[in-house]
């Protein structure tokens, strides 16, 4: 009998993310700040509009590039907050924001072509770029260097196959932001070595030391970036499963086209919900930031209390990622302990990466109460008691 998979399926992968959600049953108090979902309802506001909408007939399929209301509303946006234009037929609408990440890879990557990703990275990257028939090559980072890119490093990655940069800030997991400066010699080195852009701008509301500001905004690079956001986590979304995608005329056309064959079109509800955030984002946005920016900076102070633990000031996304070398454990020794002895669940630093390797990813979705009681709990182990 013919294999029924093909062969990148016949042995399983592991997936921390994925196996985190076999755990949370296990232990009756346990404390989960592995998954960035937070705890926040959606927006009342947003959750009663789409309802409105649905019950006034939104209920159909849409266009396929998607609501052309939601697509001029996402014009207005790059414009009004970054003073970018962005034409209709650059705008797509995707059934989340990982589904517009994967769409624009597999219309752009052909076979064996190369995508440099900093390092730590979200794990889904690895398994896109792939199944997209690209290869990943990582580019180390590390906290002495704030897990910022070197032009130096990256300029050694450089092949005849290599495509694209992929860039995540404010990152996950580190929590790393590039600033304006940063983006401008980045867009200046894409353009000097022929490369495209997979930018993926998901946690833009959340940038706790300096605005945000989208390497599609530097000169020359709106015919050379492919911009992924989604609605999840700014406007706490999570479960509607919509994102968007800014990219040049024929990448939209091609994702369209592709988008077809597997759910031609977004979510009609979750569409009208995207339209009514965006539009009422000056009221929704800043205490959704606040009480982040609180959250992050409460964790921060906690663990930088116990031994063995620390982590600088907060730059950005709703993600610590504590420095645990020196307890001289590896990372999914020390997550493991931390769930058997306290009943907290984080992931390792490994999970995103060789980079990653020395540090726990801790997403600080809950409120400051329970992550102090979390906090209580690692500091009574003797791995990090003072």
């Amino acid at each position: 009998m013919k294999e029924l998979l093909n062969g990148r399926f016949r042995v399983p992968q592991s997936n921390a993310i994925s196996e985190a959600s076999d755990v949370t049953g296990r232990y009756s108090d346990l404390i989960n700040l592995s998954i960035g979902d937070p705890d926040i309802k959606t927006p009342q506001r947003v959750v009663e509009m789409a309802f409105a909408d649905a019950l006034a007939g939104h209920t159909k399929y849409t266009d396929p590039q998607g609501y052309p209301e939601l697509r001029e509303e996402i014009r207005a946006f790059y414009r009004e907050e970054y003073g970018i234009p962005v034409k209709d037929e650059e705008v797509f609408i995707s059934a989340s924001g990982l589904t517009g990440m994967y769409l624009s890879m597999a219309v752009i990557l052909d076979p064996g072509d190369e995508v440099i990703v900093p390092d730590p990275f979200f794990t889904c990257y690895q398994g896109q770029i792939e199944a997209a028939g690209g290869v990943v090559v990582p580019l180390p980072t590390c906290r002495e260097e704030n897990f910022g890119i070197s032009l130096e490093r990256l300029e050694g990655l450089l092949t005849p196959r290599t495509k694209a940069l992929l860039l995540n800030s404010p990152n996950n997991p580190t929590g790393a932001c590039l600033s304006r400066r940063e983006m401008e010699g980045i867009g200046e080195f894409c353009q000097k070595h022929d490369l495209f852009v997979f930018a993926d701008d998901i946690y833009t509301n959340f940038c706790y030391q300096e605005p945000f500001f989208p390497i599609l905004g530097v000169p020359g690079m709106a015919e050379r970036t492919i911009t992924v956001n989604s609605f999840s986590k700014n406007y706490i979304m999570t479960g509607f499963r919509v994102g968007n995608v800014i990219a040049p005329p024929a990448v939209i056309r091609a994702m369209k086209q592709m988008n077809e064959y597997v759910i031609y079109s977004a979510p009609s509800v979750s569409q009208r919900a995207a339209l009514w955030a965006l539009r009422e984002r000056r009221e929704l946005e800043p205490p959704i930031f606040q009480q982040f920016r609180e959250r992050m900076e409460y964790g921060a102070a906690r663990m930088n209390r116990l031994s063995n633990l620390s982590v600088p000031l907060p730059q950005g996304s709703i993600y610590l990622f504590p420095d645990i070398r020196g307890t001289g454990l590896t990372s999914a020794q020390v997550a493991g302990r931390i769930l058997e002895e306290a009943h907290v669940l984080v992931l390792p630093g490994d999970t995103f990466g060789r980079c990653g390797e020395g540090y726990l990813r801790i997403a600080c979705t809950v409120e400051n109460e329970r992550m102090g009681e979390a906090m209580d709990r690692l500091g009574r182990m003797e791995l990090f008691r003072k």
